[in-house]
């Protein structure tokens, strides 16, 4: 059997980092940051630390009935990786509204330490 590429397990990353996410599995989700990670999610300040992080993505997922992520691409370049797909939104009253994204992320060997996500959300609560 072949050894897996570098990028195979950065795919592999994200996809179950993806995954977590679609869950709205908060837990999970902290599981792929460093202890001292940075997340910015469209132009909202930056949460900084799991403490803060955890309570950012709860308090975002009270907001909606679920979510689903399509990646279109990815590229890593050393300790950088980025992706640009569609998030797929469920409203609270079911209706769906589907957003471009491309998040940035800054690895810190296998924990990512800053997450930045590149959005336009206030289609969402239109």
């Amino acid at each position: 059997m072949a050894a897996a590429s570098a990028g195979d397990v950065r795919q592999s990353q994200l996809d179950a980092l993806f995954a977590a996410i679609d869950a709205k599995d908060t837990s999970a989700f902290l599981d792929f940051l460093a202890d001292d990670a940075s997340f910015r999610f469209g132009s909202a300040p930056p949460a900084e630390g799991r403490e803060a992080i955890g309570q950012a993505v709860e308090g975002f997922f009270s907001t909606i009935a679920g979510l689903e992520h399509s990646l279109a691409w990815t590229l890593a370049d050393g300790d950088t990786l980025v992706c640009e797909g569609d998030v797929t939104y469920t409203r609270h009253d079911g209706s769906t509204i589907s957003l471009p994204f491309v998040d940035v992320f800054d690895m810190s060997g296998e924990k990512i330490k800053n997450y930045k996500i590149y959005m336009d959300i206030a289609p969402l609560y239109a």
